[in-house]
């Protein structure tokens, strides 16, 4: 598996605080199949030009020291979109040196000229890949599809498929109608992985979804590839996934 949004480079934002918290992270990552994953701390738009670069550079190269023999771990940023038309186009803010730029926007709400925004990146010559979109309020289906359209690449987290309320009901209906193109751990130093979501897809008979989720689409987004459309769930599968959640 490759996982291309973590919060475990220590003690740079809300994520891992420690070497410590996050090498256990890393070690049962590996244990689970994890063969790369990208640290992505929390960086704002309009402090890119002031990112601190060399310093997270620096904490990686410790961190992959300290890491499981076999596991690779990249630089990135999490970006989030706080003001428009800010160059973003620096290989140093990419996720592993490549043209795909993991952004974000507010809980609260997305904003206005959001989708102006993101083409106006993917315009640039950039694969602008989107954290979350279940997590924003307004957004619906609608609107991710014509993100995708516009080049942007749909990254789910892997634990609101397996949860409750409107975020994780979005994001099976978003797996269901075959938007997800990546899916992330999005882990802070805590317990969520891409295993469990994959477990979960197996589960429920998405064995073909599995390896494009959790692999193959993530390798496409770091190799500065198109990502393989991922099928949507078929009839029978998605009546199993609803049953499940209306225990």
């Amino acid at each position: 598996m490759i996982d291309i949004h973590s919060h475990l480079l220590p003690g740079v934002d809300d994520g891992s605080p420690s070497f410590e918290v996050s090498v256990s992270v890393l070690q049962r990552f590996a244990e689970q199949g994890v063969t790369t994953l990208v640290c992505t701390p929390h960086l704002s738009a309009s402090y890119a030009a002031e990112a601190p670069i060399q310093q997270h550079r620096e904490l990686l190269a410790e961190l992959q020291r300290r890491a499981p023999a076999g596991l690779v771990l990249k630089p990135g940023w999490e970006i989030m979109l706080d003001t428009p038309n800010i160059d973003l186009t620096a290989r140093e803010l990419a996720l592993g040196g490549s043209r795909a730029v993991l952004v974000e926007f507010t809980r609260g709400g997305l904003p206005r000229g959001a989708t102006a925004e993101l083409r106006r990146l993917a315009r640039s010559g950039l694969t602008p890949v989107l954290a979350h979109p279940e997590r924003y309020f307004g957004c619906t289906l609608d609107a991710v599809r014509e993100w995708r359209k516009i080049g942007v690449v749909i990254q789910t987290d892997a634990s609101m498929l397996m949860g409750r309320g409107a975020p994780s009901e979005l994001a099976r209906e978003m797996l269901a109608a075959g938007v997800i193109d990546v899916l992330a751990s999005d882990n802070h130093g805590d317990a969520r992985s891409l295993a469990s979501a994959r477990e979960w897809l197996e589960a429920h008979g998405a064995d073909e979804q599995v390896a494009l989720l959790t692999h193959t689409n993530a390798a496409c987004v770091l190799n500065d590839e198109d990502p393989i459309p991922v099928p949507p769930l078929r009839a029978g599968l998605l009546d199993r996934v609803k049953r499940f959640f209306r225990r």
